[in-house]
């Protein structure tokens, strides 16, 4: 199977392919089984518009995990990276090592 691909791999194209197919199928049937032009027509516009929204939505869906795995497989630096568990630098101590008078 050459041309076969994962189901999860760009999974937004599938969903926007059915959506286009019926943006033109809904149409008509909706004149096959006699409703005029007009509304078929009007339909057609508010699915495609639904169908747009809806590809916009679901690619910076896409992009937003893509990025967020890309956060997460990333080491992590910074300040709070540095040092080990129970090292602190700086500010007071109190405790054990003050000088008792």
């Amino acid at each position: 199977m050459s041309g076969h691909r994962p189901p999860s791999e760009d999974s937004a194209t599938d969903v926007v392919r059915w959506a286009a197919f019926s943006c033109v199928l809904v149409p008509v049937v909706l004149v096959w089984y006699g409703s005029s032009l007009a509304g078929a027509a009007g339909t057609a516009l508010g699915l495609a518009a639904v169908t747009a929204v809806c590809r916009v939505l679901l690619r910076q869906s896409e992009r937003g995990a893509a990025r967020l795995l890309a956060e997460e497989s990333a080491p992590h630096r910074g300040r709070r990276h540095r040092t080990g568990t129970g090292s602190h630098r700086g500010g007071r101590h109190t405790g054990g090592n003050s000088p008792v008078a």
